[in-house]
């Protein structure tokens, strides 16, 4: 099952004064960036500077929408109706996308962060109006989604090219969804373990559960986050232990 893989983070995640990630250190690794388009985090001079920071190093731009959320970091669920959902991811594809054209680069996917992406994962109706958002914006964008959730479903019934994603860093449950931050098993801290994860992942299309039964997942992406303190060391280890098994690591095609 050895086909090229996109290596994906979360970069862009600072606001103001405070400081998030090591957004310059990853980006020497990874294929893609999902950028923060000002929501859950990222404030104009922070998308701005990173942007260019990918365009400079070949990276793969992308939009990271979320629900409006700085307090929770977009990590908190909100009821929005569909309409609703539609707008405001919108609304954030339009911010990146000025940043990126001023840049000199190209818009190639969108990723929703947080909360949203968990939400859309499950309910078909967000899902359709995240994908229809997309659609709306730039048909040619690629919508990254979990592996076998409703959001990669709502991505192809809008005619749009959908990429797989999975997660170096974070546990699943029998049925494949994350297992939420606030249980145990939700973050895997062991750096040789989440490589060992990926390998398996990117050969076999399966992955262990908490459960102790093994996923099927669809490795399109694979997704650090830029969160987490050793994000740059894991993005190193890991483009380095995909190039040693032979699996090619480039941006995602549309």
């Amino acid at each position: 099952m050895i086909r090229t893989i996109d290596l994906n983070c979360d970069l862009g995640e600072s606001f103001g004064a405070w400081r998030m990630g090591q957004d310059e250190a990853v980006l020497d690794w990874v294929t893609s960036a999902n950028i923060a388009c000002g929501f859950h985090a990222g404030d104009p001079p922070t998308m701005a500077r990173t942007v260019r920071a990918a365009v400079a190093r070949g990276v793969a731009l992308g939009a990271h929408p979320s629900w409006p959320d700085l307090q929770g970091f977009g990590r908190r669920s909100m009821a929005v109706p569909p309409g609703e959902a539609h707008d405001l991811v919108l609304y954030q594809l339009g911010a990146l996308a000025g940043f990126v054209r001023a840049a000199g680069g190209r818009l190639r996917h969108v990723k929703p962060h947080g909360s949203l992406y968990n939400q859309a994962a499950c309910d078909p109706a967000l899902a359709q109006a995240v994908a229809q958002a997309v659609r709306d914006f730039e048909a040619s964008l690629i919508l990254v989604g979990p592996s076998g959730s409703e959001l990669i479903r709502a991505g192809r019934d809008e005619g749009l090219t959908c990429a797989s994603e999975v997660f170096a860093d974070r546990g699943y449950r029998p049925d494949g969804s994350l297992v939420p931050r606030s249980e145990p098993g939700a973050l895997i801290e062991d750096p040789a373990a989440s490589i060992a994860r990926v390998l398996r992942m990117a050969r076999e299309g399966l992955v262990v559960s908490t459960g102790g039964t093994d996923v099927a997942v669809q490795a399109d992406t694979v997704c650090i986050h830029g969160d987490h303190p050793g994000a740059a060391g894991l993005a190193r280890s890991l483009r380095q232990a995909l190039a040693q098994a032979g699996i090619p690591v480039r941006a995602l095609q549309g």
